[in-house]
């Protein structure tokens, strides 16, 4: 038969894509009674499998109801929990941020236990899970380092309090805001001009923090610069009536209107008043701005 072309057969030609064709139904043919007898021992198997274990997974299927349905009860139980823990938690004057982290970790200890009291009803040995737990846990926190020192750092702060949610605090005079709220790993704070700042918490714990809203009261400390041809005494008197004409600052502990520097071409006259703290930032502009008006009508440069 030629490789190419038309072979004669007592049937006629026939052409070299009806012969491959044919070919390829009778491989397919066979190949599928080879399958066909595959599947069917698969299947006897199969049917061996369930008559031999049918009866054990009949038995097995009450603990299995019994490990679903406390499955589903302690999964409720747990967010009932954790609500009466909530309001207990709100009833204290411990900070929002600890009754966070507290309820976080109670969440996680519970589903742990409950994950435990499940595989001890379907008889599953919980020993190696709490052998291989530990294991995984040491694993992850030797990966996870730096997160579980943010972690130590953050209970810390929670716990020591140097600074508390609506603070104004300044890191190592540095990054400065309103303290929004303290996370496990991260203390998040908002910048006057409504920048987001996120602090790793190991970082705060070691850091040198100043708090300017800790104490109900602050001192207000200004320097005003005259002129060395000036009358200083004067200067000061027009100061200290400005100082006592403001409502919000605080008479005891008295004002102090003092010259305190002799500079290169200025002199300096010191204002300290106390106000609170929340008047902070509103008397020092009033002063600013009430001293500079005193001065200009009294032609003081």
């Amino acid at each position: 038969m030629p490789l190419f072309g038309k072979a004669y057969t007592g049937m006629g030609y026939i052409g070299p894509g009806k012969i491959f064709w044919e070919a390829a139904v009778y491989l397919l043919t066979i190949y599928g009674i080879l399958s066909l007898d595959y599947f069917w021992g698969k299947g006897q198997k199969m049917q061996a499998f369930w008559q031999e274990n049918w009866g054990k997974i009949v038995n097995y299927l009450p603990t299995l109801g019994a490990a679903l349905v406390v499955l589903v009860g302690g999964h409720f139980l747990i967010k009932l929990i954790n609500r009466l823990v909530g309001k207990a938690l709100n009833k204290t004057r411990l900070d929002a941020s600890i009754h966070r982290f507290i309820l976080v970790a109670l969440r996680i200890a519970l589903r742990v236990l409950l994950f435990i009291v499940v595989l001890d009803i379907l008889k599953i040995p919980t020993g190696p899970f709490i052998t291989a737990l530990g294991a995984a846990g040491l694993a992850v926190s030797l990966a996870v380092k730096d997160n579980i020192s943010a972690l130590a750092g953050g209970v810390i702060i929670l716990f020591s309090k140097p600074f508390v949610a609506g603070d104004y605090i300044e890191v190592e005079d540095e990054a400065g805001g309103v303290v929004d709220y303290i996370d496990l790993l991260y203390t998040r704070l908002h910048t006057y001009d409504n920048k987001i700042i996120q602090i790793p918490n190991n970082t705060m714990s070691n850091a040198r923090i100043t708090n300017f809203s800790a104490m109900e009261k602050r001192r207000l400390d200004i320097t005003f610069s005259i002129g060395y041809g000036e009358d200083f005494r004067r200067a000061e008197a027009l100061i200290l009536d400005v100082v006592r004409a403001h409502k919000k600052v605080m008479p005891d502990p008295a004002p102090v209107v003092r010259l305190n520097e002799h500079g290169p071409s200025a002199l300096g006259i010191i204002t300290r008043v106390w106000v609170k703290t929340e008047d902070y930032w509103d008397v020092r502009f009033d002063l600013l701005e009430g001293v500079k008006d005193a001065f200009d009508a009294a032609h003081i440069e």
